[in-house]
């Protein structure tokens, strides 16, 4: 290719760049009348956002992924958003946790994200209004459920607003190249398991294996230490220069977490929506059909059937439910009518929009 034809393709870009860098500004004066018409209420609507991804992931040909268009207007959402009222978004930290980078994925980095020691702070922080909205793990593809997150939920008067769903790689860190020396290796327990095989193959058996609270305080302790390393991702690595051994060294390769996303607001129907219940019955022969039996005769579809031990007794338990639809559907409407009737409690978690991924 000539210098010429190079020019007149470098040309068209800055042109096109001008019109880029005028609609955006155009886009973002609509946003901000709108955060003036609407005033002190409620500035982020996930339905609203799930329906422009959805729409800009339909209109996309290409050469850009589906995907990475998603990311760019996600941004661009979060920058206007932004102009109305910065967000803040509490999440396990410290810095570097897998659960900040899931509220980066869905508020995008023009808010502010907001690190809490534990999950129950993180909860208690939106409760209290020092955070507008948590993200919180609810279940792995490998490890399942995070327990303490649906313990919380049963008494929490957040709804849930939104999930997230976020492909999870796990790297051997460590401050000084090499495996030579290593006395033990932090993470999350839920990372230790992910990453079992791996270690096993991999590491000599005298190395110990150092469960703590996030894999972001794994990569703190590992770089106070030259014969400890960490299991964690590449935003932990950056924030504490760790070096990478191994990469991607989970055991299943499609291991992905599911995060909710929880805030003091309802959400309306997007158009492609789940619905988040808790329910229990007496304990007493046929009291699980008891409960299934209402959504299926109503037509209602379940996704997810989870159980937890209740706090109320001993062997007692209530039920995690995901089923497919807005809770201001008929069907659902119906089918919770009659819950209501034979479950001994129901609880709405939250009807949100399917993670655009």
């Amino acid at each position: 290719m000539s210098e010429e034809q190079l020019s007149q393709h470098r040309d068209a870009i800055d042109a096109i760049d001008e019109q880029i860098v005028q609609l955006l500004n155009q886009r973002a004066s609509h946003a901000r009348t709108i955060g003036e018409i609407k005033g002190s209420g409620i500035v982020y609507r996930p339905e609203r956002e799930a329906q422009v991804l959805t729409r800009v992931k339909s209109l996309n040909r290409g050469p850009l992924s589906g995907e990475t268009m998603a990311k760019l207007f996600r941004e661009i959402m979060s920058a206007c958003l932004a102009l109305e009222r910065p967000l803040t978004i509490a999440y396990l930290g410290p810095e570097g946790t897998f659960s900040q980078a899931a509220a980066i994925k869905q508020f995008g980095h023009a808010a502010h994200t907001m690190a809490c020691c534990s999950i129950d702070e993180a909860f208690r922080a939106v409760e209290a209004k020092t955070a507008d909205y948590v993200v919180a793990p609810v279940e792995n593809s490998t490890e399942g459920a995070v327990g303490r997150t649906l313990d919380l939920m049963v008494n929490t008067p957040l709804k849930i607003c939104g999930e997230v769903v976020l492909r999870i790689h796990h790297h051997l860190l460590r401050k000084v190249e090499g495996k030579a020396g290593l006395q033990r290796v932090y993470s999350h327990a839920q990372s230790l398991s992910q990453c079992h095989e791996w270690l096993n193959k991999n590491l000599p058996a005298q190395v110990q294996r150092v469960s703590v609270s996030s894999n972001a305080e794994a990569a703190r302790l590992a770089s106070l230490d030259e014969l400890s390393a960490a299991i964690a991702g590449d935003a932990a690595a950056e924030n504490y220069a760790l070096l990478s051994l191994a990469q991607n060294i989970e055991d299943e390769p499609n291991n992905t977490t599911r995060f909710l996303v929880l805030g003091m607001q309802e959400v309306g129907p997007s158009g492609r929506d789940k619905t988040s219940l808790v329910i229990s019955a007496p304990n007493r022969p046929g009291a699980l059909h008891t409960l299934v039996e209402p959504l299926a005769r109503n037509g209602v579809s379940m996704d997810k059937f989870e159980s937890r031990p209740s706090r109320a007794g001993l062997w007692e338990y209530v039920f995690f439910v995901d089923v497919e639809g807005h809770i201001s559907g008929a069907p659902l409407q119906a089918a919770l009518a009659e819950l209501a009737d034979v479950a001994a409690f129901v609880k709405v978690l939250g009807s949100y929009p399917v993670a655009v991924i």
